[in-house]
């Protein structure tokens, strides 16, 4: 029996097609969809329909989203920047209360699952861990929250904090994080051993920050890839940022990404606004996976963002140059489907046996969404419509 059944929408291609839903997944799309006396409907109006959208990177501490106006603080270096970022976090409430903001922002915009990178240090200990833990417990039937141990501060140069990502994985976060081996702990692999070592011992996922540039950060790619491939780590690996992959020439990036793909080795980019990034068909072409996220949003790192996916795949077609249809659909998929993929969701596809779970928004088909993302939108979450309001 359909429980639920959505008509008059359009599928991301603009063809007209209703939507059958039961049990929380979807029983049927199409135009010859027979619905039964009990069955509710729903008429979305000749609204399109797209996957919910997955943040792929995000910070939730870190936010000053839903907070008093914070004007940018310049830094002359990675260590001001830290500085400048712990006083300002002092200013503001507390990390569960801002990070319970932006979720809910993120859900009214049909954000459905994310990865937050979480700051543990020696310092900080598992106090922001905790926080944001407890809203991802709030958010359980609204939001997948995946969680990232990440050492903001490096590792080797921040005595302790190898200690403080062990008990992070042992606490509950699904994923060790890293950052620039060399440029912050001036040791590839002494910090590589600790994050892989951790992730290896509890059988967590791995996400590395990497900013280093040119050929020395093609360098890390290579150790990741080569740590990645002899544990048998496949599709459990992210390199984020990566920006290494746009200064190179084409011999370069068409090496490290045969050597990328052939490990498993994801890439996330938020195509940020101040330098190259990642070449997405290029690397596409080797077999690399790309998702996307929004990363900092509103905070000491840069004042941009508001949560919006969409809005970070039209950035994305943006910078890239990708004007086709089927471009734009890279840049959607990125914010959706492959991102669901590379946090290893269910099949979050608009297809038969999916989750019932997608945002449905004023738009002919997904390319004109993602080049003038609407700001109105519905959002469906196992079927039913879901209230961004609330948990």
């Amino acid at each position: 029996m359909i429980e639920r059944l959505f008509t008059n929408a359009l599928l991301p291609d603009g063809t007209p097609a209703d939507l059958a839903a039961s049990g929380g997944r979807f029983v049927g799309i199409g135009n010859d969809l027979v619905a039964g006396e009990g069955t509710e409907r729903v008429d979305l109006g000749g609204r399109l329909v797209l996957p919910g959208f997955v943040d792929g990177h995000i910070h939730l501490d870190k936010s000053f989203f839903g907070e008093p106006w914070q004007p940018h603080r310049p830094a002359a270096s990675l260590r001001d920047r830290l500085a400048a970022e712990k006083a300002m976090l002092a200013d503001v409430r507390p990390a569960a209360v801002r990070a319970d903001v932006l979720i809910a922002q993120a859900a009214s915009l049909g954000t459905v699952a994310m990865r937050s990178h979480v700051d543990v240090d020696a310092t900080t200990g598992l106090s922001h861990l905790n926080a944001v833990m407890a809203m991802r417990e709030k958010w359980r039937e609204s939001m997948d929250i995946e969680l990232v141990a990440f050492p903001q501060a490096g590792i080797l140069t921040c005595p302790g904090t190898a200690d403080i990502l062990d008990a992070a994985i042992r606490e509950g976060a699904e994923v060790v994080g890293g950052i620039d081996p060399e440029g912050m702990d001036g040791n590839s692999d002494g910090h590589l051993d600790v994050v892989f070592g951790i992730a290896e011992r509890h059988g967590a996922k791995i996400d590395i920050h990497l900013h280093e540039a040119g050929l020395p950060g093609i360098a890390q790619l290579h150790r990741i890839a080569a740590r990645t491939l002899a544990l048998g780590m496949a599709g459990r690996v992210t390199v984020s940022h990566a920006y290494a992959l746009g200064d190179v020439d084409q011999p370069a990036l068409d090496s490290i990404a045969r050597a990328l793909a052939d490990a498993g080795v994801a890439i996330m980019t938020n195509a940020p606004g101040d330098r190259a990034f990642p070449p997405i068909l290029r690397l596409r072409e080797h077999g690399v996976r790309l998702f996307a996220g929004n990363d900092n949003i509103r905070d000491a790192w840069w004042p941009y963002g508001n949560g919006d996916m969409l809005q970070r795949a039209m950035l994305i077609g943006y910078r890239s140059g990708f004007y086709t249809d089927e471009h734009l659909g890279v840049a959607l998929g990125m914010a959706t489907t492959e991102s669901a993929r590379a946090l290893g969701l269910e099949n979050r596809e608009l297809t038969v046996g999916a989750e019932a779970t997608f945002v449905a928004l004023p738009a002919l088909n997904a390319a004109a969404a993602v080049a003038a993302p609407p700001s109105e939108r519905l959002v469906f979450r196992r079927g039913k419509a879901a209230d961004p309001a609330r948990a």
